[in-house]
């Protein structure tokens, strides 16, 4: 995969700890930046998934009704 550069400014404590963070987990600072933006995008589907599932489930009636109970995809007696 190709790489490009990202330049970021930060205040001499945050490098500082930041230095210190990447070489306790044995990677470099790239690494852990690239670590830390990937799992905050991980976190950002999560919720969105999260919401979605919320949302379904809240308007579970309304597809059930509008489609059935077999189109819906829910569960049936006897179906695990």
């Amino acid at each position: 995969m190709a790489k490009t550069q990202l330049n970021v400014r930060v205040d001499e404590g945050t490098a500082q700890v930041a230095r210190e963070r990447a070489t306790a987990r044995g990677m470099s600072v790239n690494r852990y930046i690239e670590e830390l933006v990937r799992q905050d995008a991980g976190e950002i589907g999560h919720t969105f998934v999260e919401a979605a599932s919320d949302f379904m489930k809240q308007y579970e009636t309304v597809f059930v009704e509008e489609f059935g109970a077999e189109r819906e995809g829910g569960m049936r007696e006897g179906r695990r």
